[in-house]
């Protein structure tokens, strides 16, 4: 007899339960496959997205070996959107449609690269900060229920790793430096601190899509928890470098164990989302030229292999 939607879904919910990963082939909810390809794809596209304040600094970098470490890292970010969009091709999608809903403003990417990198102390703070929290978030999905996603984020992790600490290591210098060099470090900071704790989306109340994330272990941990770690492990090491940071509520709460922070714009948080934010037109206006640029490449592409086809049929 063949099974039910339900007997499926049942089978599907206890292989999560005994934490299985699902496979590409296997049987899923069709609101599972939605959610990781929507997931995913913003995931990929803000690795592309994310070169970009970096890719800027670039010609800019004050001697060679600050050039090469960038470099290197802008070149990761890449192969890290290039892991992505594979993993969420494995899930029924294109390429093409996901690239398609990304320049038509319908896909989202993390609202923090709307915002500009104005000095090359904001190198080594999106280092440590922006860096710092996407690692939170991506040794979470290391552990993600959904295979391709999970073993993708391994790798992904390693590399994130190396550039918190290059940025880590350059806020360091900078905090012990000459007075301009921390009066640099402190304006960067000043800058990306609330752009960085927002990377971790809305309150859990007010997150329409982590019940079912964490209900299906896509997620393992809520966007207000990775949120305070985030805070707990930043604020000590910040302060400890002579840092302020810029939230005049901080304060630790003893009994909890707990740095506890105020609270956010929640106002300038969903209208970057929405599109509102200082580059938001411009990051997509870079991303429509390196498409159209591109787009030599994909007709060439196409014409190789339909002939090649042709040759061996």
């Amino acid at each position: 007899m063949e099974p039910t939607e339900a007997d499926r879904l049942t089978a599907f919910e206890a292989r999560l339960a005994r934490g299985e990963k699902i496979e590409p082939g296997d049987w899923m909810p069709e609101a599972y496959r939605r959610q990781l390809i929507r997931m995913i794809s913003q995931h990929a596209h803000s690795e592309v997205i994310g070169m970009l304040p970096e890719g800027a600094w670039i010609t800019r970098a004050p001697n060679l070996r600050q050039k090469l470490v960038l470099l290197a890292k802008v070149q990761d970010e890449a192969g890290h959107g290039q892991y992505l969009y594979h993993a969420a091709e494995t899930l029924g999608t294109t390429r093409e449609a996901m690239i398609a809903a990304l320049l038509s403003g319908q896909a989202k990417y993390a609202s923090v690269f709307n915002y500009p990198s104005l000095s090359w102390a904001d190198i080594g703070m999106i280092g440590w900060l922006v860096d710092g929290a996407a690692i939170l978030n991506q040794t979470m999905l290391a552990r993600c229920s959904y295979g391709p996603y999970s073993r993708a984020m391994v790798r992904i992790c390693m590399e994130e790793g190396f550039h918190k600490k290059q940025g880590q290591e350059m806020i360091i210098r900078y905090a012990r430096g000459t007075p301009r060099q921390r009066t640099l470090a402190q304006d960067a900071l000043n800058r990306w601190w609330w752009p960085a704790l927002m990377m971790f989306g809305p309150h859990d109340s007010a997150s329409t899509n982590s019940a079912d994330l964490l209900r299906w272990k896509i997620k393992t941990r809520t966007n207000d928890e990775l949120r305070q770690e985030f805070v707990n492990e930043l604020a000590p090491d910040l302060q400890a470098l002579g840092l302020a940071v810029p939230d005049p509520a901080l304060q630790f709460d003893a009994t909890a164990g707990n740095w506890i922070s105020g609270e956010l714009d929640w106002d300038e948080f969903w209208r970057v989302v929405k599109g509102g934010g200082p580059c938001n037109a411009e990051r997509l206006a870079a991303r429509q030229k390196a498409h159209d640029d591109g787009q030599w490449v994909r007709e060439a592409l196409a014409a190789y292999t339909a002939r090649s086809a042709a040759e061996a049929a």
